[in-house]
């Protein structure tokens, strides 16, 4: 999928999928490691005797295989501006080793920014997808996104 150019070209209703994103265990291991050193995430064993009965990716390592695929697919670097935050993030399923994940995004609302008129606000809603296509993480995003010079 081609990124939108600029927020006059979202449209709200919009749904598009995309990304394929192959999670490996040394990558899994080593997210842990660096940031969410508990256990499950890290060590075998400890994660068989765990509610997730298996070693399971940290969250914040979905989010953030989430985003690089948004940022493979949808965000233009001429027009995305950053986000002001997310609302109600979900962990649904565990992320294990060998899953290849993908992203669908529905676009749930466009708002023109009444204090600069160069910009607007794209919500949507994004769902991460495992190969099963079971919804293991949902979030919903805020982008700022630019867009087109008024005529004239």
């Amino acid at each position: 999928m081609e990124a939108p150019k600029d927020f006059d070209d979202i449209r709200p209703g919009t749904t598009s999928e995309f990304g394929s994103f192959k999670v490996e265990e040394a990558d899994i291991v080593d997210f842990a490691r660096k940031f969410d050193p508990q256990s499950f995430h890290l060590d075998h064993e400890a994660a068989r005797k765990s509610l997730f009965g298996g070693l399971a990716a940290s969250g914040w390592h979905t989010a953030a295989m989430m985003m690089r695929m948004l940022v493979d697919h949808t965000l233009s670097p001429e027009t995305s501006l950053g986000s002001p935050g997310v609302d109600e993030l979900r962990w649904l399923k565990p992320v294990r080793p060998g899953d290849v994940l993908s992203v669908r995004m529905t676009i749930l609302e466009t708002t023109p920014s009444r204090s600069k008129p160069d910009r607007g606000v794209v919500r949507s809603l994004v769902e991460v997808l495992n190969q099963d296509r079971d919804v293991v993480m949902t979030v919903k995003t805020m982008v700022m996104v630019r867009r087109r010079p008024a005529a004239g």
